[in-house]
């Protein structure tokens, strides 16, 4: 039976919006809790941060949301483990995953918004 959990936090930059996943990867036991840590600077007077998990092979999921004014969300699947805490202060959103499972075992992103995505499609005209 496997009893560790591997976590993965790559580093991401986008233009004068900068956040830093401090810890490269972490391993961490079954049923423990777990804190994945994220920095950001932002030009923005109310920051946009989110968390995505990314299975191998598989397109990020979104986790939850987390702003300095108002409210984030939490997607349902993830809300009964799944939790985060936005210090604007230090400038810093950690995302607490509690009784770890070894499904938890993924890449996990924090993004800032604006958050760029690309989609690379071939648009074919039919001929009649």
């Amino acid at each position: 039976e496997l009893k560790s959990v591997m976590v993965k936090l790559p580093l991401r930059t986008v233009s004068q919006d900068v956040v830093e996943q401090p810890l490269g990867e972490m391993t961490a036991i079954k049923g423990d809790p777990v804190t994945l840590q994220c920095n950001y600077s932002t030009s923005a007077t109310n920051a946009y941060l989110f968390w995505y998990k990314q299975l191998p092979n598989r397109s990020p999921t979104f986790i939850l949301s987390e702003f300095t004014i108002g409210k984030g969300t939490t997607e349902d699947e993830f809300k009964e483990r799944f939790s985060a805490t936005l210090d604007s202060k230090s400038s810093t959103v950690r995302l607490t995953i509690k009784n770890l499972r070894v499904s938890d075992s993924a890449v996990y992103y924090c993004a800032l918004k604006p958050t760029v995505t690309e989609t690379h499609s071939t648009l074919i005209q039919k001929q009649n």
